[in-house]
């Protein structure tokens, strides 16, 4: 498959952890085919995303998009915040 240059990659997710500086963890849930039961499992993956101004809130709804590696394993960033979650 061949992309085009400058289109990156992006995943809708929600905010599981703010607790580090700049940093957020987005857990993104995927619905895959079992190969031998044909069923549809839930799968989740969790990201390490850059929030430059910190305003991420646990359970916020995002948009996050791939960009280069900003440290071991960081290396998506939140593009937007589509939806904010309830403050516990």
């Amino acid at each position: 498959m061949i992309r085009e240059r400058g289109v990156k990659k992006t995943q809708l997710g929600i905010v599981v952890s703010n607790k580090m500086d700049k940093t957020v963890v987005v857990e993104v849930t995927t619905m895959v085919r079992h190969r031998s039961y044909k069923k549809y499992v839930r799968r989740k993956t969790r990201y390490k995303a850059h929030d430059a101004r910190n305003e991420c809130n646990i359970g916020d709804k995002v948009l996050i998009a791939e960009t280069r590696p900003l440290s071991r394993d960081k290396r998506w960033k939140v593009e937007r915040i589509l939806e904010r979650g309830s403050i516990e």
